[in-house]
């Protein structure tokens, strides 16, 4: 009898062992089911794994840690990729650890296919609504007033008044000075050099971002006498993976070139084939720009320690004291600052800048006309005028 007992409970302990095989099996197909649906949208994407880890937790402690790493193996084997707008830089799909920046599935610039928002989508100009006067400090201390004026926050990422402080920001002195020898202190490079404008000509780098990087190093150059290097490297052709593609190159170029302090990135925005980024200053019709930052943090996820960048404070205060010398001599120039969530490789330099001149519907005219400004505004700021 005692024998047969034994035999029972063996029976109905592999039963339920079955059962929750079995469970657990189905879940991990239905969760995997819902990320390859909503692949795009890392919200849910984030939503339906994490659903799926808990509930396998709960079924099974040792499955779950086999199911998660299956899991996540075969979403970042995905390739990478990207749609139109640097504006909308790169909705980074991050599921795995230890791993680059793009390899984390960049699903948001330069594409002209584009799948998510663009700045400037609803065919009007984005600008500052304090860019046409100067703004005391008083306001500018007030974190709903700056972010409200000063800044489009996408949806990816959060900030909060600690890391936005105008106080802080603009008591950071982003002046340099100016050398006589030959030593670069400036770098202009293009991560995306293949950015064009409605009349570029197809494979013509210098009338893409590039031509208009040049112009920009010759004005700084022989107007304010600055030493500056142009890299003309072109790093998107996967563009993919552009930025892990740029960012050994860059650091090579700030291992071989100590005396480089300042770090530009010069791109160009995707926008609505309706929207015109615009403006007139001192007669001339030219290009909107606008200053960009990474925050190296999601909505979804928190910091990001693996892509963590150490010059965030100084990021930041070098684009809002750009934002606010463009105010203050060509109102309605500079168009919000952007904050998105991931790096973009400004952690390599504490006075980095990403400069998006104008988007696809400018001319390269209207492109060419805004370096005169910006080197301008450039010079006010790093001459600590």
């Amino acid at each position: 009898m005692l024998n047969i007992t034994k035999k029972r409970l063996r029976k109905q302990k592999r039963r339920k062992h079955t059962v929750i095989l079995l469970c657990a099996g189905m879940t991990v197909f239905f969760c995997f089911l819902i990320g390859l649906t909503i692949k795009n949208q890392m919200a849910m994407h984030r939503l339906s794994s994490d659903l799926c880890c808990l509930i396998l937790k709960q079924i099974s402690p040792n499955l779950s840690q086999g199911a998660m790493s299956w899991y996540y193996e075969d979403e970042t084997s995905d390739t990478s990729y990207e749609t139109r707008s640097e504006s909308s830089l790169i909705y980074e799909n991050i599921l795995a650890q230890n791993v680059s920046e793009e390899t984390v599935a960049e699903a948001g610039t330069g594409s002209e296919n584009a799948t998510e928002e663009s700045v400037g989508e609803s065919g009007t100009e984005e600008t500052s609504a304090a860019s046409s006067s100067v703004v005391s400090l008083e306001k500018l201390n007030d974190f709903d007033y700056l972010i409200q004026n000063f800044y489009t926050v996408d949806s990816t990422t959060t900030i909060n008044s600690s890391q936005l402080n105008a106080q802080e920001l603009l008591n950071i002195d982003c002046s340099i000075e100016k050398r006589t020898d030959k030593e670069p202190q400036i770098l202009i490079y293009h991560t995306h050099a293949s950015e064009g404008y409605s009349d570029s000509s197809a494979g013509d780098y210098s009338e893409t971002v590039v031509g208009v990087g040049e112009r920009l190093t010759e004005i700084l150059e022989n107007t304010y006498g600055y030493q500056v290097l142009h890299d003309t490297g072109v790093y998107d052709k996967d563009r993919d993976r552009a930025y892990s593609v740029a960012e050994p190159y860059v650091e090579q170029i700030l291992a071989e070139n100590p005396s480089i302090e300042i770090v530009i990135d010069l791109h160009r925005d995707g926008v609505a084939d309706s929207t015109r980024l615009v403006t007139e200053q001192n007669g001339v019709q030219m290009a909107q720009i606008m200053f960009f930052n990474g925050l190296s943090r999601t909505t979804s996820m928190g910091d990001i320690a693996y892509l963590a960048n150490p010059y965030i404070t100084d990021n930041l205060a070098f684009s809002l004291q750009m934002q606010l010398a463009a105010a203050e001599l060509y109102p309605g120039f500079s168009r919000k600052i952007y904050l998105k969530g991931y790096r973009y490789n400004m952690h390599l330099m504490p006075k980095s800048l990403l400069v998006e001149v104008g988007a696809q519907t400018n001319t390269l005219e209207e492109a060419m006309n805004a370096m005169e400004p910006l080197a301008e505004i450039l010079d006010l700021v790093l001459s600590g005028k």
